[in-house]
């Protein structure tokens, strides 16, 4: 036993400093490109036809309504709310409101103005026409106009959504009839 030491201990020492000297094809093959497979689950997804990404994956939206005129109304006189359209909301999960505008002379008496977004679903639309009462709004409005300026703005205010549309109604507490655009940008 004594004899085969002598010969071991070499092989062994040469073994390990080849191990340390070698190339590192080990590190090398992890950055070359390498073959893929894809297993199709036929029960669970099924994948067919060409898979591809033509440009830019947009993950938000812009919508506006431009110089909508507001006359002086208030926001719980519901029947007289100015109408400005529809928001389509469906694919997205929240929304990003704001507005701004202009009086058309410098207000005497100060007031708001506001959006209300009421979901364009039938039950709730039928509550807010039929007895102004307004189920699930979204509501933003400006501070205080006064007459110091005729221009306008409200702060931007993220809301969730839960429904994908909305009937857009615009109020003002103002004394003069305003001009307003309405931004929504939605996003996920």
């Amino acid at each position: 036993m004594a004899r085969k030491l002598p010969i071991i201990a070499p092989t062994l020492s040469a073994a390990a400093l080849l191990l340390i000297l070698a190339p590192g094809d080990t590190l090398r093959s992890q950055e070359e490109i390498q073959k893929v497979f894809v297993t199709n689950f036929p029960q669970t997804q099924q994948v067919a036809g060409t898979v591809s990404i033509d440009g830019v994956v947009r993950h938000a939206t812009m919508q506006r309504l431009k110089d909508v005129q507001v006359p002086p109304v208030g926001p719980k006189e519901t029947t007289r709310l100015i109408q400005a359209g529809t928001l389509a909301t469906d694919g997205f999960t929240a929304v990003v409101v704001g507005l701004s505008g202009q009086t058309r002379a410098r207000t005497v008496h100060p007031g708001t103005v506001g959006v209300l977004l009421i979901p364009d679903e039938e039950p709730v639309t039928r509550a807010f026409e039929e007895e102004g009462l307004m189920q699930f709004p979204i509501e933003i409005k400006t501070p205080p106009v006064t007459g110091a300026s005729l221009s306008f703005a409200s702060a931007q205010e993220r809301f969730t959504l839960g429904f994908p549309r909305y009937r857009v109604f615009l109020y003002n507490t103002t004394d003069k009839t305003a001009t307003v655009n309405v931004y929504a940008y939605l996003t996920n």
